[in-house]
């Protein structure tokens, strides 16, 4: 017998203490073997279009660190995006940066249909549950997506070593922005860089889970090649644990 598919979500610590509540959308690469690896060879599969390389291990050294609930992904953002409105172009794409990704060409409705179910809705599901169980309890929540990126993408080069994305919570967006600048240096962290929210296409986390609750949210973006181990994704979760304490402080004594 095989190793039983892992699941659509993991979720860790959800009793944490930390107002941060935290998400792992582009965790895993894993591609049922029936899909054949959506017509990609394994180099493929291992660069960033299939997943956030270190973004899991960075997520799970800030929830030990911070004690902070954590929600993983099981599978590959190439199936199904956990970070993206199911129906949009970039949701099961048909190519990322340079590649097309041949098993997602000429989908039906059907198809589309059950990656949603299998795997995109038990990770949101899962995520509001909590939420939902924090706003009954009067517990605050601030919800932060995990991600990496690229040290260069489609031939250019990206100068930062962090980035904050945000939309609606633009006072907690510039206070994390403004700590994190005090300890890696100021031209070092993106201010919505290196991508923006946009809601229709390309954004749920923070659009879904966070402004649309009235929560304070954000994804915080750490360059791959900086947590490409467990070692310096531990590093990195022990430099930024302390900034990110103490702007959830900040943003519960608001509330």
């Amino acid at each position: 017998m095989g190793d039983a598919p892992p699941a659509a979500v993991t979720a860790l610590n959800e009793g944490g203490a930390s107002p941060f509540v935290l998400l792992c959308e582009h965790a895993s690469n894993h591609i049922p073997e029936a899909y054949a690896g959506l017509g990609l060879p394994p180099r493929d599969l291992g660069r960033h279009i299939a997943w956030d390389i270190g973004a899991a291990d960075l997520a799970r050294g800030l929830s030990r660190r911070l004690d902070a609930p954590l929600f993983l992904s099981g599978y590959s953002r190439l199936l199904i995006d956990c970070n993206r409105p199911p129906g949009a172009p970039t949701s099961i794409p048909t190519r990322s940066e340079d590649t097309d990704i041949p098993g997602n060409f000429d989908l039906d409705d059907g198809e589309r249909a059950r990656r949603e179910a299998a795997y995109f809705a038990p990770f949101q599901a899962a995520v509001a549950r909590l939420l939902d169980r924090r706003a009954a309890e009067g517990r605050p929540a601030v919800v932060l997506g995990v991600h990496s990126f690229t040290p260069v993408f489609l031939g250019v080069p990206r100068p930062w070593l962090a980035g904050v994305l945000y939309a609606g919570a633009e006072r907690f967006g510039g206070a994390l922005v403004a700590r994190l600048a005090a300890d890696l240096g100021p031209e070092a962290v993106g201010d919505n860089e290196p991508y923006r929210i946009e809601p229709e296409e390309h954004d749920y986390t923070v659009p879904v889970h966070g402004d649309a609750r009235g929560l304070d949210a954000a994804l915080l973006e750490v360059r791959q090649d900086l947590i490409a181990t467990a070692a310096d994704a531990e590093a990195w979760a022990a430099r930024l644990a302390p900034a990110l304490a103490g702007v959830a402080g900040d943003s519960a004594a608001r509330r």
